[in-house]
């Protein structure tokens, strides 16, 4: 499965703004915007032209593409089954991003970064409703239970994820039961439950074009 293998703080750079791609190094001073603010490359200290109206609605598609970790095939097939569903396709969009096992798998707490997740997924670690499932970018629905497999509990990483998993944030949409080390898809994500910072109707007109 097709991933990108690069630096990924060169990804933060890029977008002048913390994609939070690394997890919790991203709030350290060792962050690589707090270091090196300006865009990757040799001409990156330069002064930036004012983008254009497609500057700005690709580098909004990018952004999301970034934060997701999903490249342009996946993230175009996404986009697609947004638009046929009912509904304001930006917003259907973001749902189905959230929705993807692997982000699921972060936001409930058990990786740093949606990265990790994607890693934990496809060594096989959590099951969807009792079921193996070890592909990242499969769409989950309300009603979903995502939980640790049996096996997967005595391994050190996890012991140390069952001491902090309880004290995490979780969105309003999902639940998290510390002690089963599963969590559970109460509904679809709404707009305001979605703390990502993307205009997604940039994204929407960048494919209308």
């Amino acid at each position: 499965m097709a991933r990108y293998t690069g630096p990924v703080c060169r990804l933060c750079r890029r977008e002048g703004m913390k994609l939070m791609l690394k997890g919790d190094r991203c709030m350290s001073p060792k962050c690589s915007i707090e270091r090196r603010p300006t865009a990757p490359g040799v001409h990156g200290a330069k002064r930036q032209r004012k983008l254009s109206d497609f500057g700005l609605q690709l580098r909004e598609k990018q952004k999301a593409r970034r934060i997701y970790g999903v490249l342009e095939k996946q993230f175009r097939k996404h986009y697609d089954s947004a638009q046929r569903r009912t509904g304001a396709t930006g917003e259907n969009l973001l749902q189905i991003l959230e929705l993807r096992l692997d982000n699921v798998v972060h936001r409930l707490g058990f990786a740093d970064s949606r990265k990790q997740a994607r890693q934990l997924v496809r060594h096989g670690h959590f099951t969807v409703n009792g079921r193996k499932t070890d592909i990242p970018s499969y769409i989950t629905k309300a009603g979903d239970t995502i939980a640790l497999k049996q096996e997967s509990r005595n391994k050190e990483y996890f012991k140390v994820v069952a001491e902090v998993i309880g004290r995490r944030d979780v969105p309003g949409w999902l639940t998290i039961d510390p002690r089963a080390l599963s969590g559970r898809i109460l509904s679809v994500p709404g707009r305001s439950e979605i703390d990502t910072t993307l205009e997604e109707q940039l994204i929407v007109e960048y494919y209308s074009r």
